[in-house]
């Protein structure tokens, strides 16, 4: 089933809306909600990750769990306003494996993201950001369409067809992985680096 909007969606509102109703894929069937893109209807910076967490999807907030407090503290340390910055996820549903009582993340494969894009394709189309940054594989998947890699991506931006500025870099749960605090202190002042290197590409482009 394509389950395409019935009608034309002309706000974040709506889209949210018809996220909610959502059943493309199979993964709404264990979640508690879908989780929208959250920020400024007009933003010129948006920041697309993975999918929501366990702490987004019982929010129905993106990014409001450990990783986005990674991300906060570099926004922060970046010099962005994340309440100036649209924040959302290339899946709109939590997948996850359950773990005893625990919902544990698993990562959302190609056919979910694809099935996934068209509200990703409709945030970009309602916002219209100067500069996307995929923060990981899986949003860097939707926006190109293909698989890539972080390091071959990650100093190179993109042009994409419709003007927008794509730039990848990693996704700030993958600084929660690493056990060294010397490497994870590098990784991060290299995802800070990276994020205001986007953010100064978006108010040259804005």
């Amino acid at each position: 089933m394509d389950q395409s909007p019935e009608k034309p969606i002309t706000s974040l509102r709506q889209l949210a809306a018809a996220e909610a109703e959502c059943r493309r894929c199979p993964l709404y069937r264990d979640t508690t909600q879908a989780v929208p893109g959250e920020g400024p209807s007009r933003a010129r910076f948006m920041l697309v990750g993975e999918q929501p967490g366990d702490q987004e999807d019982l929010a129905g907030k993106p990014f409001v769990g450990p990783a986005g407090r990674v991300l906060d503290a570099a926004l922060k340390d970046a010099g962005i306003d994340r309440a100036q910055v649209f924040v959302t996820n290339a899946v709109k549903h939590f997948k996850h494996e359950m773990r005893g009582k625990r919902r544990l993340h698993k990562r959302p494969n190609n056919y979910e993201i694809e099935r996934c894009k068209i509200w990703l394709d409709h945030e970009r189309a309602l916002v219209r950001p100067a500069t996307v940054v995929a923060l990981g594989v899986s949003a860097a998947r939707s926006l190109t369409g293909k698989t890539v890699t972080i390091a071959k991506m990650r100093k190179t931006p993109v042009a994409m067809a419709d003007g927008t500025t794509l730039v990848v870099t990693v996704h700030p749960s993958s600084l929660l992985r690493i056990e060294d605090e010397a490497d994870k202190r590098t990784a991060y002042k290299m995802f800070v680096a990276d994020l205001k290197a986007a953010a100064a590409t978006a108010a040259k482009n804005g």
